[in-house]
């Protein structure tokens, strides 16, 4: 009995608990298996086993205990080198801890003992400071808005007062420039020019000519966060003592331009005082031969020389100072820069001309033009025959001004050696003359700047003829948008003379590129204000529409290199600072309900559309 319940005793367990049966047949069968695997299979086996323990350990163990991945060593922006909006950040929210910091330290200053100990145990922060260590995000941002809303400048005497859009045309003007400023911004911000689609910047003399050529712009259309923000990268980085070669023209008409302009309209004297600064630095081109300037500079080493590329400067780069140059003086008390800008004109003026027509080069050494140079109204020369007459606006319409003579002298020119018409549509257009005196049925873009000029002329006193002249030439420029697929005008366009051509407008390949430009919405402007005929403006608005359509990209708006082909316009990845500048200001002033939202009596616009007042005398 004894021996049974022993046995008995032993058996049950086994038999009756599924458990430890099933327990113990896994050992055995597992024990049997191993058995019967082969050398290889086992060390196979091994393997596997090892790879799977390391794999563990790297992927799950020491990412806990590697201190340089910790969170908290993140800087998810530390890419992104825009220290401008970093220190603004800085600003904003430093005056909140510091002003509770001081307030606590003032009512409860440590004593000695308390400095003396260690930090451990010094007295804890108190809880007004803890609240704002603490602060969660929102209550953050809602103290950055509160800070900038208290901190917004207040108009200074002399503001201009701007109130914004006021249709859904300027709207759709105001949103192509928000868009184009936050590519700008994150991508190239104090850079000269953004390259929208590769996400980048490219420079030309490094001294932020996007930004300093919308200033105006976003004052007019009453953007006051925009501006405050390129104002305050102005003020801090805008620095002109560097080693920096620079184009006297470019130079002048956007940096020297913008700042005088930027001036003017909000009576900030910070953007005077940049301008003075860099007219100095700009002066050295004067020092040549023949008084001519020299077209470029070192504006840190003050050395000025001619272009690299040729012993001889553009006529449009030498004649094309003076507005800014004379606003300077007036401005600053200053007759130096007017003194050295109007020697230029009278040099000029004595000049032996082709009926008022001038070459498209002329040498700072000996003063003279280029002998059998290309006589054009487009690039190189085109901006030469704008400041004549705006200079005379300018300086108060003097009635025996040589600057109106040679002027009015040089559209007779144009009327007689350079207007032609087309066989068949009777298109009105400006060709050239190759070496002087050849005929070339070629047209530029940048020429349709002249509708508006000969317009405003006739505003203010030119014949007839020009008023003629300029209604022509309009229909004209405004049909290289509209003959193209993409209702966008190529840079230059050809004029069918002798049946060469079946169409009486024709582009080349090479030709067919558009660089965002400005010059035939500044022309309708102008149509726009001094005739009051809306008709203008649905011209404009249909331009618009097709600079949305193929030019604007993710971030912002890029130049194309075919204007012939809606399915292949090949963006060339570069936003020009004169689109920021020119065209979008010019567009939004276009749509405005006010006619005299700039009184062009009492401003002119200099060629990189910056205002500049009007002086009697």
């Amino acid at each position: 009995m004894d021996a049974k319940i022993e046995h008995v005793s032993v058996i049950l367990p086994v038999s009756n608990d599924p458990l430890i049966v099933g327990n113990v047949s896994s050992r055995k069968s597992l024990k049997r298996h191993w058995n019967q695997l082969s050398r290889f299979q086992k060390n196979l086996a091994c393997i596997l086993l090892a790879g799977m323990c390391i794999f563990y350990v790297i992927f799950f163990v020491l990412p806990f205990n590697d201190p340089s991945r910790s969170t908290d060593a993140i800087d998810p922006m530390e890419h992104i080198q825009i220290a401008p909006f970093k220190e603004r950040h800085e600003r904003l929210a430093a005056p909140i801890v510091k002003e509770i910091k001081l307030t606590d330290s003032l009512a409860n200053p440590p004593t000695e003992e308390a400095l003396a100990k260690p930090v451990g145990q010094q007295p804890e922060a108190s809880l007004t400071q803890l609240e704002v260590v603490h602060q969660e995000p929102k209550e953050i941002v809602d103290n950055e808005e509160n800070v900038l809303e208290e901190n917004r400048r207040a108009p200074l005497p002399g503001a201009i007062d701007f109130k914004g859009p006021t249709n859904d045309r300027q709207r759709a003007v105001v949103d192509a420039v928000l868009h184009s400023w936050k590519g700008y911004k994150e991508y190239a911000w104090g850079h000269d020019n953004l390259k929208p689609i590769s996400m980048g910047y490219s420079d030309w003399f490094g001294l932020g000519l996007t930004l300093v050529d919308s200033l105006d712009t976003l004052y007019i259309m009453d953007l006051q966060d925009e501006f405050d923000e390129a104002r305050a990268w102005v003020e801090k980085y805008l620095k002109f003592d560097i080693n920096r070669e620079v184009n006297l023209f470019e130079v002048t008409i956007r940096v020297v331009g913008g700042l005088l302009s930027a001036y003017h309209l909000s009576g900030d004297r910070m953007f005077l005082d940049k301008a003075i600064d860099l007219g100095n630095r700009l002066l050295p081109c004067f020092d040549s031969p023949s008084g001519i300037p020299f077209s470029d500079v070192n504006i840190g080493s003050l050395a000025a020389h001619a272009p690299k590329w040729s012993p001889d400067s553009s006529t449009s780069e030498v004649t094309t100072i003076q507005l800014e140059f004379r606003d300077l003086s007036r401005t600053s008390q200053n007759p130096v820069f007017e003194k050295v800008a109007s020697r230029v004109n009278l040099k000029v003026h004595e000049l032996d001309k082709n009926e008022g027509l001038v070459p498209i080069f002329i040498n700072a050494n000996t003063g003279q033009f280029r002998n059998f140079a290309t006589v054009s109204l487009g690039a190189r020369a085109d901006s030469y025959y704008e400041y004549l007459l705006k200079q005379w606006l300018q300086t108060g319409k003097k009635a025996d001004d040589y600057l109106i003579e040679d002027y009015q002298k040089s559209m007779r020119g144009v009327l007689n050696q350079l207007v032609r018409t087309t066989p068949n549509e009777k298109h009105v257009y400006i060709g050239e003359l190759l070496n002087g005196k050849d005929f070339k049925p070629k047209m530029d873009h940048l020429t349709c700047y002249l509708p508006g000029t000969l317009l405003l002329g006739y505003k203010n006193g030119m014949p007839k003829t020009h008023l003629r002249l300029a209604t022509d030439l309009l229909e004209t420029c405004y049909q290289t948008y509209m003959k193209q697929p993409t209702q966008l005008a190529p840079e230059i366009s050809y004029f069918n003379v002798n049946g060469e051509s079946e169409a009486d407008i024709y582009v080349k390949t090479n030709d067919a590129h558009n660089l965002l430009r400005p010059e035939f919405v500044e022309s309708l402007y102008y149509f726009y204000v001094i005739t009051g005929n809306r008709t203008y403006q649905d011209m404009g608005w249909t331009i618009f529409e097709a600079f949305n359509r193929y030019t604007k990209v993710k971030n912002g708006y890029t130049s194309i290199g075919n204007v012939k082909n809606p399915l292949n316009t090949r963006p060339r990845d570069m936003m020009e600072s004169f689109w920021l500048g020119e065209t979008l200001k010019y567009f939004y002033l276009l749509f405005s309900d006010d006619r005299n939202e700039i009184d062009l009596d009492k401003y002119v616009f200099n060629t990189e559309a910056h205002l500049l007042p009007v002086r009697d005398g």
